[in-house]
């Protein structure tokens, strides 16, 4: 059984890889070297032109990238990566749960420090080349740092937990993780913002004026209670805008990036708000955080039923069951369902984009959050028209000319 389970998971890696790349190569060939007649008013041609060249650069490093990623891989599974580090592991320590965290500590960072120079080349010579990076080498190396120690901290904290709650667990190991995890998750849904978003974003309340006036003006005529309404200093990093809603009950706020108030006007800063408050309206972050547990439920199953048999350990090699090798391959066999569930995820997502959608128009503000997306998408050198198979698998957003369309006909 271990060879089988061998040989599946090569195969997963193999397919998902193909498919990927076929994926990239149908968008790569969608698109249109002459403006589409869909875009003229949205796009001009040398604007136009340029998204197309960012494009294919993200494209191109895509491919390159992630075809380094999978020969890594295929070469670990072929000569015995796995097991080699798992076997120094037991070396360092006879404790399984030092050995769990040594395992994947190992493992993580040097997946991210050999994927470092694809980082570089992606933040400094192609954000930088369209003109998006705003990052410093100094922003760069401290982010890396934080996301290291606030990734090994949260990271090393949910594995101790899993290994601990199978040690005592047995059988129902997994209503042990369910649980555990799925109170974290919701812990995360309302504090990250708090905690989390901090350690690298400034966050500063709107000032007074006509933006927070205007806002103000729309909660009242919304009658949504407003007291938490934050700037984030994006441009730290990027010229790319945003916004966006977090935390559940009284600890929701709303963030916007200081470069969407910099690109929008007051009224299009106050329809993308509107967008926000429709998600919370329609009780989109609640069913979102329900679909997460449902995934999770599933997940720790699954993990469950896979932990207790010892051939998932020994497919990737390793000479006795090890909680860390047995979650390793878990994973990787994993990713197919995991593949599957995110196509559902994103449909529901692109369902909620268009309620959002219509409950700012229903507001007064559909022409004012068409003209706030089309300036981000222009300025964001957005895919107008990707492949639908590309589409279909892939966004969480509805297109631009989507959203236009469904505002504009509800509007109409």
């Amino acid at each position: 059984m271990a060879d089988t389970l061998f040989y599946l998971i090569i195969g997963i890696i193999i397919f998902d890889f193909l498919l990927e790349r076929w994926l990239d190569y149908l968008n790569l060939k969608h698109f249109k070297h002459e403006l589409p007649r869909e875009l003229t008013g949205i796009y001009d041609h040398s604007k136009y032109e340029k998204s197309q060249q960012y494009l294919k650069a993200n494209s191109r490093f895509s491919m390159i990238s992630a075809t380094f990623s999978f020969f890594l891989i295929m070469f670990m599974l072929s000569f015995g990566g796995f097991s080699f580090l798992d076997e120094l592991v037991k070396e360092i320590s006879q404790n399984t749960f030092i050995r769990s965290v040594l395992f994947f500590g190992i493992l993580g960072l040097g997946a991210d420090l050999l994927s470092l120079p694809f980082q570089l080349y992606d933040t400094f010579v192609i954000e930088e080349k369209f003109g998006f990076n705003k990052t410093t080498v100094l922003v760069f190396v401290t982010d890396k740092l934080k996301l290291w120690i606030v990734g090994g901290l949260i990271g090393g904290g949910l594995l101790l937990f899993l290994q601990w709650a199978q040690a005592v667990g047995g059988p129902g190991f997994w209503l042990i993780a369910l649980g555990g995890i799925g109170l974290f998750t919701i812990f995360m849904a309302t504090f990250y913002t708090s905690l989390i978003v901090p350690l690298f974003n400034k966050l500063t309340p709107l000032e007074d004026g006509e933006l927070k006036t205007a806002i103000e003006a729309l909660a009242r005529q919304a009658d949504f209670k407003l007291t938490n309404v934050y700037v984030m200093d994006g441009s730290k990093r990027s010229t790319k805008a945003n916004a966006y809603f977090s935390g559940l009950g009284p600890k929701k706020k709303i963030i916007l990036y200081d470069t969407l108030i910099q690109e929008l006007e007051t009224e299009e800063v106050v329809a993308v708000l509107a967008h926000e408050i429709g998600h919370y309206r329609k009780k989109h972050i609640y069913k979102s955080l329900v679909m997460s547990l449902i995934q999770l439920f599933i997940m720790t199953f699954l993990l469950g039923k896979a932990l207790a048999i010892p051939q998932f350990s020994q497919a990737l090699g390793a000479q006795q069951m090890s909680f860390y090798m047995g979650l390793l391959a878990f994973a990787l066999l994993y990713s197919p369902i995991s593949f599957i569930l995110n196509i559902f995820t994103n449909l529901f997502s692109r369902r909620h984009e268009y309620q959002a959608d219509a409950y700012a128009t229903q507001q007064k503000l559909g022409k004012s959050l068409v003209s706030a997306l089309i300036k981000l998408s222009v300025s964001s050198l957005s895919n107008l028209q990707p492949h639908p198979l590309y589409l279909f698998f892939h966004y969480s957003h509805p297109t631009l000319l989507q959203r236009k369309k469904a505002i504009e006909e509800q509007g109409s």
